[in-house]
């Protein structure tokens, strides 16, 4: 397993080692000692799984403090453009977004810590997401911010067109206007 921390302080790509035969493939998708030793040190309460079809643009979601959430993603099955926007006021790379295609194919996962912004766009005819979470759901802490957010300039790889949103996603606000209660902590 390699795990790869980008330039976002605390966000992890990490590559699984996959070792395949003619039955199939096999491979470590979490191993709290490696992850432990990679820097990664959370203990996950709660697994959640969503499918959607093409188009479809889930976020940016996340939950305030205390409730905030850490989450490991991936894709079981399809491909998806995964997004996290940072959010920890006082970061070296706050109001920036980082962007990852995950896909059943490249088994490819992302760490998210705690004060990122989180969604994903369909790529595929369908795809289905899955997550660990540190913390529980809470309904009362949760939070996003506008897929769209000119601020943000994500590059998100749908046309218009294609485009489908929750009620609740295309109610966002701005980066500028949302509710933050995370500071960084280097």
């Amino acid at each position: 397993m390699q795990i790869t921390e980008t330039r976002f302080p605390g966000l992890f790509v990490i590559q699984p080692s996959v070792f395949e035969d003619q039955r199939g493939y096999f491979y470590e998708s979490y191993n709290r000692k490696v992850f432990t030793h990679a820097g990664i040190d959370v203990q996950f309460v709660q697994d959640n799984q969503s499918k959607s079809n093409y188009g479809v643009i889930r976020g940016l979601h996340y939950q305030l403090n205390p409730m905030a959430q850490a989450k490991l993603v991936r894709v079981l099955e399809g491909k998806v453009q995964d997004v996290v926007v940072d959010i920890r006021k006082g970061s070296p790379t706050y109001g920036e977004s980082y962007s990852i295609e995950l896909s059943a194919e490249n088994k490819t996962q992302l760490f998210i810590p705690r004060g990122f912004a989180h969604g994903f766009a369909v790529l595929s005819e369908s795809a289905v997401f899955f997550y660990k979470c540190d913390n529980f759901y809470s309904k009362e802490h949760e939070a996003g911010i506008a897929y769209d957010d000119p601020a943000l300039a994500i590059e998100w790889k749908l046309s218009d067109e294609v485009i489908s949103l929750s009620e609740k996603d295309g109610q966002l606000p701005a980066l500028a206007d949302c509710r933050n209660n995370f500071n960084f902590q280097p």
